[in-house]
């Protein structure tokens, strides 16, 4: 039984190690034997142990109990039956969840694998009633059937996965254009980026009176959904919003690299649905967080500096270590940095300029002016936890007002993460349905305690709102929502010992777009992708779209007048440093 088990859980490793291949067409097959290694210790282990436990139970619950040989195709068939059956279901929900954020060849190559493994799955299962109901002496030539179409299940599909290709390189950084002077008339771009925020719970209360400004812009400007990528993390979705490209093209397809056990070679992608990140935790994977050098597409602040224009680019994801751009930047990094005193951050490539460094500390140490945080959550774990993230908001708002001053921009963005981190946490107290375990009381207290976050969101779009002149955009986006949490990844983060999160965007939410100006058309629009935002932008600022990028600009949310004195223009692409 023991061996029959084991059998069945490497099998169910093959096809997980399979799936990681497709999802990862740049691993090389040198790095194969170290993958499935990773697969076997960690989902083989697992499954043995499910599967001897189901012949256990088969065979006390049987009325003629079997006994089974070594290697025993009447117990095999079953259990490479459900195996081939869970890793073609598997496969066939990453294609659907990834697809989109594959490049066409390895979503077709994918989508052939699938199909041959569910083949192979449906005969596994006919032998398995075929033998069931035809003489047992012939088990001999349906075990030979089994093991031919076993040993398809996993060739036919790495077959068609082929060799792999090889990545993309990183993309070239252009030297910030010279410094000038900017005409202070010119019309401007800000960029509000509150993540993870969800209309649902915008709506009904800018409704209610309780979100004025968020209220102003659903009334007089232009709304709508946006598309997200997946796996919806923030690097891989602010890097699409900022390029303008999927992940295939810029080359952000995760927040980390993977590396298996003993590899040289590293994951892009993790399967989906089958717990896979819980292999970082347990030491199966090792990650490598991705940064800005690991770019393979210019994002919107290089290539609006490249063609004379100043940015402000504040806490948005991946910007760490901060690179040379016309006007300002401070990376993600840098409020954990400077937590850390004995480092010095003008030369910590948090902040750029790097004469900047003393001006972004002195801001961020400053008071808060408005409080990203609520007393009613700040005595527990999960509040503590939200608070950390809030404060951290407070210090990037009061860094970009004051860089603002002194380097004053036509395209600023400024990234607020307090929302997603309360959502993550509070969402079962606004939404206690799914999950039945919430008080009365629990759902009174902390359901104000998100509202107090989102009105810290709504004064910061007040303060936003009150600085725009005519002729100026004001954009707020969420890059993805939130879902409750299901069952078993409330069980799993229990089990590691994790203040237990209530919301989720694993699924891919969409986010949402508010776009308000004296040039907006208001109204509510189909819906946008997250790779729309640079393109639309590029527009606005009267610069040429490229044609290699994957969104589109949403000329559809300006007036006619605007449209008529401003025609779209293209440029093959961005990518390419300009002719010297």
């Amino acid at each position: 039984m023991l061996t029959n088990a084991a059998i069945g859980g490497v099998a169910v490793a093959l096809y997980l190690t399979v799936l990681a291949l497709q999802l990862n067409p740049h691993y090389s097959l040198t790095g194969m034997p170290s993958l499935f290694l990773t697969m076997t210790a960690s989902y083989g282990l697992n499954v043995a142990v499910v599967f001897y436990a189901f012949i256990v139970l088969q065979q006390v619950v049987a009325s003629e109990p079997i006994s089974p040989g070594w290697i025993s195709f009447r117990v095999l068939v079953w259990l490479c039956s459900m195996g081939s059956i869970a890793g073609a279901w598997l496969m066939w929900i990453n294609l659907r969840g990834f697809g989109p954020m594959l490049d066409p060849s390895t979503s077709l190559r994918m989508a052939a694998g699938a199909v041959a493994l569910t083949l192979a799955a449906a005969m596994m299962v006919m032998l398995g009633i075929w033998n069931f109901w035809t003489d047992r002496r012939r088990s001999r030539i349906a075990a030979g059937l089994l093991g031919a179409v076993l040993a398809a299940s996993f060739a036919v599909p790495m077959t068609f996965r082929g060799p792999g290709t090889e990545p993309p390189q990183p993309a070239p950084r252009a030297p910030a254009a010279a410094d000038g002077a900017e005409d202070p008339g010119r019309t401007r771009v800000t960029l509000l980026l509150f993540e993870g925020a969800s209309v649902d719970f915008i709506a009904p209360a800018a409704a209610d009176g309780r979100l004025p400004n968020f209220r102003r812009l659903l009334d007089t400007g232009a709304f709508m959904h946006m598309a997200t990528t997946r796996p919806t993390q923030p690097s891989p979705v602010w890097t699409a919003a900022a390029t303008g490209k999927l992940p295939a093209a810029n080359g952000i397809r995760s927040a980390a690299t993977y590396w298996p056990i003993s590899s040289s070679d590293g994951l892009e992608m993790l399967p989906d649905s089958c717990f896979s990140h819980a292999l970082v935790r347990f030491g199966f994977l090792r990650q490598q967080v991705h940064t800005s050098a690991d770019l393979r597409a210019r994002p919107i602040w290089d290539i609006l500096g490249q063609l004379g224009v100043t940015v402000g680019v504040v806490n948005w994801s991946l910007t760490h270590p901060a690179g040379a751009v016309r006007g300002y930047e401070v990376t993600d990094e840098f409020d954990r940095l400077a937590r850390q005193t004995a480092v010095d951050i003008e030369n910590s490539q948090s902040v750029w300029p790097r004469a900047a460094g003393p001006v972004a500390v002195a801001a961020a140490a400053s008071p808060v002016r408005e409080p990203w945080m609520t007393q009613s959550t700040t005595n527990t774990e999960i509040g503590e936890l939200i608070a950390r993230t809030c404060r951290s908001d407070g210090a990037y708002e009061q860094i970009a007002l004051a860089l603002e001053r002194q380097y004053p921009s036509r395209f600023q963005a400024v990234r607020y993460k307090c929302l997603d981190a309360a959502g993550h946490y509070l969402l079962r107290f606004t939404s206690p349905n799914p999950f039945g375990d919430v008080s009365d009381e629990d759902v009174q207290r902390y359901s104000v305690a998100l509202g107090a976050f989102y009105a810290s969101a709504d004064a910061a779009l007040g303060r936003a709102l009150a600085g725009l002149r005519p002729g100026d955009l004001l954009i707020v986006m969420s890059g993805f929502g939130m879902d409750p949490l299901d069952v078993g990844k409330r069980l799993l983060e229990r089990v590691m010992g994790n203040p237990v999160p209530s919301g989720t965007h694993e699924r891919a939410p969409d986010g949402f777009m508010l776009v308000v100006g004296s040039d907006v058309k208001p109204g509510r629009y189909p819906r946008a992708s997250i790779v729309d935002l640079a393109p639309t932008v590029l527009y606005f600022l009267g610069l040429p779209v490229g044609r290699d990028m994957d969104g589109f600009a949403r000329t559809d949310l300006f007036v006619k007048a605007f449209l008529d004195r401003r025609p779209i223009t293209y440029i093959p692409t961005y990518e390419r440093p300009p002719a010297q």
